[in-house]
């Protein structure tokens, strides 16, 4: 398959290009023109696009599928308004701009895997949720609101578009967790808030793995939470990854810290709770290589 992506310079984006060549796929890199020269060395080919006008180079016709994992990082700097207007950008604009792109060939692709984001959920205590349930109130409930809805615009080009909504990543290269292994690695780390908020979390290994199957299956579609089976409290997150690391996890995060340090994004990321369950996935038949806590981390964190 042809497959074009974007976001390919984030931690899903590079994995996923290099399981898709290693695969044996036609990877192509949508890159901004101004970085499209120095892209060459990596997997699959660098195409130029504009993700403000939604100009595509040449090289990008006769895809058969888009897998779109472009935007800022939601936890890097205090939600300022100017922060919140890029992260809407670079979701929501950037998305629009793509599929006026996927308007405009002539032979569309046959599949939009668009990502999104648990956060649809906002804070929802101990409830259990699937893609069926109701969305949140939050900042990042209704931003993932839009931009989901922006990406199901394009199947009014007939194209099958899936949502993947991420849990909470677990790679060693990047993401969330080397941010939650540096308190511990000083001894000082423990649980945030009152720890009984609920982490739905995922491998970097299953992502891409989830992904590959959304691209490849055509039952696929509609809303995806991916995250593993098992969710778990934050303290119980704390402690298994304590034992990981051979650290104590004694000191616990107060929320009123936690807001006074970060406003906003501490809430919405570190003291939300959300007990996501992968229904559909499962139903698609999708095996988790991964699916315990425990035994996630070790894998992670012997191969450092």
């Amino acid at each position: 398959m042809k497959i074009l992506v974007t976001g390919s310079s984030g931690l899903v984006g590079r994995a996923l290009v290099s399981a898709l060549a290693g695969a044996g796929h036609t990877v192509c890199r949508l890159v901004r023109p101004e970085s499209a020269a120095g892209e060459g060395s990596k997997d699959g080919f660098a195409v130029a696009w504009n993700p403000t006008t939604g100009e595509l180079g040449g090289a990008g016709v006769g895809a058969d599928a888009v897998v779109n994992l472009a935007g800022a990082s939601i936890a890097e700097g205090r939600w300022s308004t100017r922060r919140k207007e890029l992260l809407r950008a670079s979701r929501i604009d950037t998305t629009r701009a793509l599929i006026n792109a996927l308007a405009k060939m002539n032979v569309r692709p046959s599949v939009l895997v668009s990502a999104s984001a648990i956060g649809f959920y906002g804070d929802r205590g101990d409830e259990m949720l699937t893609e069926e349930s109701k969305p949140g109130t939050d900042f990042l409930a209704a931003l993932t609101q839009v931009w989901e809805a922006e990406a199901l615009k394009a199947e009014a080009l007939g194209i099958r578009i899936v949502l993947a909504r991420f849990g909470v990543i677990l790679a060693r290269q990047g993401g969330a967790l080397p941010k939650m292994l540096t308190p511990f690695k000083l001894g000082a780390g423990g649980r945030l808030g009152s720890g009984k908020q609920w982490m739905s979390w995922v491998t970097l290994e299953d992502v891409i793995g989830a992904l590959r199957m959304t691209v490849e299956n055509n039952s696929a579609r509609g809303a995806i939470n991916i995250v593993a089976p098992q969710a778990v409290q934050n303290s119980e997150f704390t402690q298994i990854l304590a034992r990981a690391v051979h650290r104590p996890a004694l000191f616990p995060a107060p929320s009123i810290a936690l807001r006074f340090a970060l406003g906003e994004m501490a809430d919405a990321l570190l003291l939300s709770s959300q007990r996501v369950v992968p229904q559909r996935l499962e139903k698609l038949g999708y095996r988790f290589l991964r699916p315990d806590l425990t035994s996630a981390l070790a894998a992670i964190l012997a191969k450092s």
